[in-house]
């Protein structure tokens, strides 16, 4: 599949069609980044090429973010009271859950949320889903707007460093099989950044239970 995409992609290549895979990379839609930012960027650096690797950059970024607009709201408008009715109904009592937890849920989040709205941008399969619990908590669309645009920016620029580097030394023949090897590396640093993130929250919490004893 990665490979077909990827062969459309390199015979349709401009800076509409990397808006329109990244705006589905970001979406609820499960699909590669690291198929369309790195190969974009590798062939912008070819010389006689119309396009130019800043603005792919650029608008890899806006499809990233027209993507977590659409999970944004689709969580606001429909998850949103979805999840309400169920706290407030019989099943969700006997699950446990009721409307005061959701509420100290949305809670966590607006105060938590703008940094894991960042973080998770550059966490493998977690990028394309942090904007459900944004829309879910109501975070401000400014502030969602901000920390989703860097994320994705940074990730991007991640991405097109690693299609410049590889346009050094690699022949065009041999660049998904690199991409696919150096991309592996990628998600372990992203999973590492995870695992760092998963501690620093249980380090807080412990430090506030400690405080208050």
């Amino acid at each position: 599949m990665a490979l077909q995409i990827y062969q459309w992609f390199q015979a349709h290549l401009n800076y509409w069609t990397i808006t329109l895979l990244m705006t589905i990379e970001s979406s609820f839609i499960p699909f590669p980044s690291e198929i369309v930012v790195p190969p974009a960027a590798y062939f912008a650096m070819q010389e006689g090429s119309n396009l130019n690797i800043f603005l792919v950059v650029l608008f890899a970024t806006l499809g990233a973010f027209l993507g977590a607009t659409l999970n944004y709201y689709l969580a606001l408008w429909v998850g949103r009271p979805i999840i309400y009715r169920f706290a407030n109904s019989r099943i969700g009592h006997m699950c446990l859950i009721n409307q005061e937890k959701v509420e100290k849920a949305e809670q966590y989040f607006d105060k938590h949320g703008a940094v894991s709205t960042f973080i998770g941008r550059l966490i493998p399969g977690i990028r394309q889903l942090i904007s459900i619990p944004a829309g879910l908590a109501r975070m401000k669309f400014s502030t969602f707007t901000l920390f989703t645009t860097l994320g994705a920016g940074i990730w991007n620029i991640i991405l097109a460093l690693l299609g410049y580097m590889l346009s050094l030394s690699v022949p065009q023949e041999e660049l998904l099989e690199q991409i696919e090897y150096y991309n592996s590396y990628l998600s372990m640093a992203g999973y590492v950044l995870l695992a760092f993130v998963i501690i620093f929250i249980a380090y807080q919490g412990l430090k506030k239970k400690s405080v208050k004893k």
